[in-house]
């Protein structure tokens, strides 16, 4: 499935096409993945650590990326493609993770803020 036409080389070595390798081309060349397809990983340049992907096609993502191909942020991050760390108040805050569009926290009873971090209108004294 992967070699070229024009069969091996002197020592027995197929020609692979680009998204094979192997001594008879029957694995992934680097950055695909699946044989015998090999697809290409197509790993998201700021959530991958690299282009590599695994033979199921699970990209390396950095600690605050997650998703097959890491282009969406981890649980406790929000903003994509930046995945800032959320800062939810713990005093404020129902959890520590917030929405991971908007950086919104979940906030207790009485409380308000993007972080959950200030008392609602007409109320005083947080943290209570």
């Amino acid at each position: 499935v992967g070699t070229l036409p024009g069969g091996c080389d002197s020592v027995g070595r197929c020609f692979c096409r680009p998204e094979f390798a192997g001594p008879r081309c029957e694995q992934c060349s680097p950055g695909h993945h699946s044989y015998p397809h090999c697809y290409a990983c197509s790993c998201d340049s700021r959530g991958a650590v690299d282009n590599d992907c695994s033979p199921a096609g699970q990209c390396r993502c950095h600690v605050n990326f997650v998703g097959h191909t890491c282009n969406q942020c981890a649980l406790g991050f929000y903003g994509y493609p930046s995945c800032t760390p959320c800062q939810c108040s713990r005093e404020g805050s129902l959890h520590s993770t917030c929405d991971q569009d908007t950086g919104q926290c979940s906030c207790r009873p009485g409380v308000t803020g993007l972080r959950c971090d200030s008392c609602v209108p007409g109320a005083y004294g947080f943290p209570h």
